[in-house]
């Protein structure tokens, strides 16, 4: 009789070696496929070279990996980073960025993606009410139809790829036009508006049932020197709104399709710009604005998710046997399909089609940033290398400016040999463990 599962937990448990192996996993956060290394560490005295101590073996080191569906607690690390990212740029107190960008311009913007034709979907009234789809039914949440055309064969699916792919060119282009836009309010030209003020911003993408990103961003006026300038005495939250509006929808660029045809990519006619007030007791939106905090923690979420399991792939498509065998819709299998497809024309190698098939065309990062918005995740890393740092050498009994930490690792694999130890892993850490570590972590 084969062993189940619960076989092999339990195997697993009343193992020799399972408290050793326990410890390696704990000190992962539960990662669920962690990066296996071999080799050691050692301490020299950072003047004479004198070897004072030495750790060898196996170990085992988070993947890093930011989608949930791969990896939930490395995801929720960079949630949580991605959150105090967020919130520094919003209320300011770490690092280089005062408290006084609260007193400055700032606004959450949406962008969206065009039509490529009618798709399932739940509309509403202005009250609220829910309205039939156009295919005549009311579709509940958890409906696989949402998002997917009412006719396939007239959705124009090589347009909605070719957009795709092109998302992050329209975002570029957009700051561009932002800060021209800006500049003609205030009666400046664009080579004087540099000199008056700096547009920073921080955006996620983010996927909606239809397999087409929009991005939310953040965009905050400071002045010429960034976070510590006062912004302009002329910039107030309505002329950015506008501005950013007016950004939005002109905007576009221009690509060939397969035919030789030029098609014309924009953003969507949906537009949607709030103000962004400071965080209050009571988390109530007020007047369409949003609260710092909230909004931070809308961040963080939209970063982890990704695309879904029945949205997309977790890995990169290698092969057309990849696509056949994947677990997902049928109309982000087309999606991914027509990537695939239109990657081996010469005429889109420069889009690299079949690289980004698996996240259906998309090229670009989930979360940026301009370079004076906030901290950023290197930064927040390197702050937290060095706590646990300093946390080991103290424990050690070493001062950390007089040695030197040396390492030599060699990678041996990556993930669990089955899924008894993965089971386990993942139960090593929950959630709320993570959580109480992390805020330690940022306390210290």
């Amino acid at each position: 009789m084969p062993f189940t599962l619960e076989d092999r937990i339990t195997a697993r448990l009343c193992s020799h070696d399972y408290r050793d192996w326990r410890d390696k996993v704990t000190a992962t956060g539960g990662c669920a496929q962690p990066i296996h290394l071999t080799g050691g560490w050692q301490i020299q005295h950072v003047t004479t070279g004198t070897l004072l101590d030495w750790h060898g073996g196996d170990v085992l080191v988070p993947c890093g990996n930011r989608r949930e569906s791969v990896c939930p607690a490395c995801s929720d690390r960079y949630a949580a980073d991605a959150y105090h990212l967020m919130h520094a740029g919003l209320s300011g107190g770490s690092k280089n960025i005062p408290t006084t960008i609260t007193e400055k311009p700032r606004l959450f913007a949406t962008v969206t993606a065009p039509s490529f034709g009618p798709v399932h979907n739940q509309p509403t009234t202005r009250t609220g009410k829910r309205r039939p789809c156009a295919c005549g039914e009311y579709h509940h949440d958890a409906d696989p139809r949402l998002g997917a055309p009412l006719d396939p064969d007239t959705y124009d699916y090589i347009g909605s790829v070719l957009w795709q792919a092109n998302a992050g060119k329209l975002w570029h282009r957009l700051t561009i036009a932002l800060r021209r836009a800006l500049a003609k309010a205030a009666g400046l030209t664009v080579r004087e508006f540099r000199h008056h003020a700096r547009v920073s911003y921080a955006k996620v993408a983010e996927y909606q049932r239809r397999g087409l990103v929009h991005f939310h961003a953040v965009i905050r006026l400071d002045g010429p020197d960034g976070p510590t300038d006062p912004a302009p005495a002329w910039a107030t939250a309505e002329l950015v709104e506008q501005a950013v509006t007016v950004a939005a929808r002109s905007v576009a660029v221009d690509q060939l399709r397969p035919d030789g045809t030029t098609m014309t990519l924009r953003w969507g006619a949906q537009v949607d710009v709030r103000r962004i007030r400071p965080t209050r007791a009571h988390e109530v939106e007020e007047n369409g604005e949003i609260s710092e905090t909230r909004l931070a923690g809308y961040v963080a979420k939209y970063v982890t998710k990704g695309t879904g399991t029945s949205e997309a792939a977790d890995r990169p498509i290698r092969s057309q046997l990849d696509i056949d065998h994947l677990k997902v819709t049928a109309h982000h299998r087309r999606i991914i399909q027509t990537a695939w497809d239109l990657g081996d024309l010469d005429q889109f190698a420069t889009l690299n089609l079949r690289r980004w098939a698996h996240m259906l065309a998309f090229r670009g990062h989930f979360l940026s940033k301009s370079p004076t918005y906030s901290t950023s995740f290197k930064a927040t890393r390197e702050e937290r290398r060095a706590f646990r740092t300093t946390e080991m050498l103290d424990q050690l009994g070493h001062e950390p400016d007089t040695v030197l930490l040396v390492h030599d690792w060699t990678y041996t694999g990556s993930g669990y040999s089955n899924d008894a130890k993965r089971e386990l892993a993942l139960a090593e850490n929950t959630r709320e463990q993570r959580k109480r570590k992390y805020e330690q972590e940022v306390a210290a």
